[in-house]
């Protein structure tokens, strides 16, 4: 076998979304990845015949989707006899995750050709629950599939306790982190968050397959209204990742041998040049040193772009996981690129736009990648993924040109050369916080109705500089007057009482 036949192929790839879904016109998971996998096999240019020859079936996990083993029911219904059977712990880099170790068993010779695809019935799990209505969804499914990826909560038992507990409330943590590391006033920043999703938006609105296929202007995105309430400050509505849809997306990869076999047309074969996946250390955010980097994400892009041996700057397309504003500044922070990139950040519109579909929207991002590419409109791209906050990152590189003869390529760890280190030392956390303190980072909460409700303090004790995590007094009052200034290095006192931590600013 010559070096060339292990070479991995993207040869064809699908998205969907039903905005009009119905519990009558809902599709099962089931019947979303069998029709992934058809209008993928139809994109490749040689037909659906050759989907029975499918040796491995990767995919994200399914929320309420409790079958024992989904890929083999995947595989009954196209006529395929897998050896490999995956399915992604919980988490938006998993795709990615999928993508590049399929892509790697290729270069091993270990699998010839792989179906990787992700779907999202939210919309519709939630139009049952309403109704409380049982969804019909196809259960079984022999043996039992191989876990992927890495597991574990998003949150400890100490961050849960001051409400740290979803993405809503976490990455404006990181966000207000960000704006004052960087010396943004609060009305600066503003007008950067929605500098920088705008162009989200106008992407969306030309994307036939986006949950919100709507231009909206800077300032009505980051302005509070009715329809954009404040949420978590400083994030309305529209700065959120929509997470109920109902969506699919997915690709087929083959060897290079496979893809000749087949008879894919050549102008079909996208390469998959390399990847990487990391994994933040400190896990928890309450230890990380610092609020306003993420090196693991720094770490996962560069060693994607080094292990494809392509340099950022000849990177065509991009599309930066988007599930709020700061997951994608915080990736051009790392990266070094300026918000206004002419090349953009998204393909596809983002999550709070084109659909945030559970762990599966860079299949989305991938999908759309793979088609631009296909029809030459760019020559390579970069899609990211980011699962739980910032905490675990995935990246892989697409090429219409492959590596240099000799080499395969590879999704292999960091080295020196690429890996991005915390600035800051160590953090020591105090569980019972007593004394004069200053605020680190914040974010304030809000009513349905858009009162605010509930501060969430991470701060430092002012005579050990420990960390502490407490909630700010339930006074409206206080909590709207903290958002009309900056908090951050604001002096209190926090006082531990009962099991909670309560900051009052001096």
């Amino acid at each position: 076998m010559t070096f060339e036949a292990n070479r991995p192929v993207l040869i064809g790839a699908a998205q969907f979304s039903q905005r009009d879904v119905t519990l009558e016109t809902a599709q099962n998971p089931l019947d979303m990845f069998v029709r992934i996998a058809r209008e993928a096999a139809e994109s490749s240019g040689a037909g659906t015949g050759f989907l029975e020859s499918i040796d491995t079936i990767a995919i994200t996990g399914t929320a309420g989707w409790k079958a024992q083993n989904p890929p083999r029911l995947i595989a009954e219904a196209l006529g395929a006899k897998p050896r490999t059977e995956w399915v992604a712990y919980t988490g938006g880099e998993t795709s990615l995750a999928l993508v590049n170790g399929v892509a790697e068993q290729i270069t091993r010779g270990e699998t010839a050709l792989g179906f990787v695809a992700g779907c999202n019935n939210m919309k519709s799990f939630a139009l049952a629950q309403k109704s409380e209505t049982k969804l019909d969804w196809p259960q079984g499914g022999e043996g039992r599939p191989d876990l992927i990826g890495k597991d574990g909560r998003g949150s400890n038992a100490f961050e849960a306790s001051v409400g740290m507990v979803m993405p809503i409330n976490i990455y404006p943590l990181f966000e207000n982190g960000l704006r004052h590391a960087r010396g943004q006033s609060l009305e600066e920043h503003r007008q950067a968050m929605g500098a920088l999703m705008h162009p989200f938006t106008q992407t969306a609105a030309a994307n036939p397959h986006a949950w919100f296929p709507t231009e909206r202007s800077p300032e009505e995105l980051v302005t509070p209204t009715p329809t954009n309430r404040m949420i978590f400050f400083p994030y309305p509505k529209y700065l959120n990742a929509v997470l109920v849809t109902e969506q699919a997306a997915g690709t087929l990869i083959a060897s290079q041998e496979m893809a000749e076999r087949l008879g894919v047309p050549r102008e079909k074969w996208v390469y998959w040049r390399g990847g990487a996946v990391e994994v933040e250390d400190p896990w928890h955010v309450s230890e990380r040193p610092s609020f306003d980097q993420s090196p693991a994400l720094g770490t996962c892009h560069n060693t994607a772009l080094a292990n494809a041996g392509i340099a950022l700057d000849e990177i065509d397309l991009i599309d930066f996981y988007s599930c709020f504003p700061v997951a994608v500044a915080m990736a051009g922070e790392m990266l070094g690129l300026e918000p206004g990139d002419p090349r953009g950040f998204s393909l596809t519109g983002g999550l709070p736009y084109a659909g945030g579909p559970g762990s599966s929207y860079s299949f989305h991002s991938l999908a759309t990648a793979i088609d631009r590419l296909q029809k030459q409109e760019a020559e390579s791209a970069l899609v990211t993924g980011n699962g739980w906050y910032l905490t675990k990152h995935s990246a892989s590189v697409l090429s219409r040109v492959p590596h240099a003869e000799g080499r395969l390529p590879s999704a292999a760890p960091a080295t020196e050369a690429t890996r991005t280190r915390w600035n800051a030392p160590p953090v020591v956390l105090d569980a019972k916080p007593d004394g004069p303190a200053t605020v680190e980072t914040y974010t304030i909460g809000h009513d349905r109705d858009g009162t605010p409700n509930q501060g969430i303090i991470i701060g430092r004790l002012t005579d050990t500089n420990a960390r502490f995590l407490a909630n700010t007094p339930a006074d409206s009052k206080l909590l709207e007057s903290l958002e009309q200034q900056e908090l951050i290095g604001t002096e209190g006192t926090v006082k531990h009482n009962d099991g909670n931590s309560i900051f009052t600013p001096a």
